[in-house]
């Protein structure tokens, strides 16, 4: 198969994690002899930098042309108090738009070797494996009107959280398709006590639920299901949620896997007509300029986001998990970075890398 890919390192540690990243998907290609397109553009800071807009022209070209997506990190402390057009974040709304993807998926998996790296009890975190599927293009972070305002005297400011019917059914299935390959459950989460856009998704979530009849479906609310990720991790399989709920519970899920760096996430949109996704893949994790160029970011993340784009872009089910392996293959070694080994002598960025490539084999 031919893997046309775009790579767009991003800020910080993106760069050093996405060249691992790159690495591990050559070695993929050249072992199951799978022809390699890679391009690279900017995004983020960098592209301001050098272009003067977070997400240039070129950039939102390459991206059209490619099959996959891969990026790194996006941010940087100096544009803290940029305006929003003119913040590294704004590149990351603007091609997630621009792609359609729609879906979010951050599975949030505990390893066996890394229960102590969590802060949370051994028992509790001990079998956790979700999905949490987060609508991606929609809700408060797109919805207008939005800015600061002068009202008389007095500074308002005003967000809009907007969803339509077609929003909710697009995520709602591809929730529940993906409960189909795994244990059957999905678990819709929403603030239906109190806001109309909550209800709303719970009243289209039910309907789309009536054409999976073999899914079981319960609601909990925002609130409550921040709670029970840390009391129950291991009641979820698929949690489907808006936005913004999606974000902050996702980064919440860091927590159970022991490390943010761990986290992939796979951003899809319609299928091709080859049954494929149209996908953006990315670490979890930030930019994290504090250790930027020091050779100490943990790029399994990234790696695991390779993986997911073998499996949804290409329909590469069987190298999809051999990198999965391979990583697991890495933790249990304990051959880790710093933030998954507090004592001892940490492995590098690079060294995760190789050793990653020399399981897959």
């Amino acid at each position: 198969m031919n893997l046309n890919v775009l790579v767009l390192p991003g800020d910080g540690i993106g760069a050093e994690v996405t060249r691992e990243a790159v690495l591990v998907l050559r070695h993929v290609a050249e072992k199951w002899n799978h022809p390699l397109t890679l391009a690279e553009g900017l995004l983020g800071g960098i592209a301001i930098h050098r272009t003067g807009s977070p997400f240039p022209e070129e950039t939102a070209c390459l991206a059209a042309a490619a099959d996959a997506t891969l990026m790194g990190a996006v941010g940087l402390p100096e544009f803290d108090n940029a305006p929003p057009e003119k913040r590294p974040e704004r590149g990351l709304l603007a091609i997630r738009q621009a792609l359609g993807v729609f879906a979010n998926l951050r599975p949030v998996r505990a390893y066996a070797a890394l229960l102590d790296s969590s802060p949370l009890k051994n028992h509790l975190v001990e079998g956790t494996d979700m999905i949490i599927v987060r609508e991606l293009t929609g809700g408060i972070y797109y919805g207008t009107p939005r800015g600061i305002f002068e009202d008389g005297g007095e500074t308002r400011a005003v967000n809009t959280m907007t969803y339509t019917r077609s929003e909710i059914e697009r995520v709602a299935h591809t929730a529940f398709h993906l409960a189909r390959g795994r244990r059957n459950k999905v678990t819709s989460v929403d603030k239906s006590n109190v806001l109309e856009n909550s209800q709303l998704w719970r009243r289209v979530v039910c309907e789309v639920a009536r054409e999976y009849p073999d899914v079981e479906l319960d609601h909990l609310l925002v609130d409550n299901c921040a709670m029970q990720l840390i009391l129950n991790p291991r009641r979820f399989d698929i949690v489907l949620t808006e936005n913004m709920f999606g974000d902050i519970l996702s980064d919440e899920g860091a927590v159970l896997a022991g490390s943010i760096g761990m986290l992939p996430s796979a951003s899809i949109g319609a299928r091709k007509p080859s049954g494929a996704y149209v996908g953006l893949y990315e670490p979890v994790h930030g930019s994290a300029p504090d250790i930027a160029g020091q050779n100490k970011a943990n790029p399994l993340g990234a790696i695991g986001s390779v993986a997911a784009m073998l499996a949804y872009s290409f329909g590469l089910t069987a190298e999809s998990a051999a990198v999965a392996k391979a990583i697991e293959a890495v933790l249990a070694s304990g051959h880790v970075t710093a933030d998954l080994r507090p004592s001892g002598t940490p492995a590098t960025t690079e060294q995760v890398g190789q050793a990653v490539r020399l399981a897959i084999g």
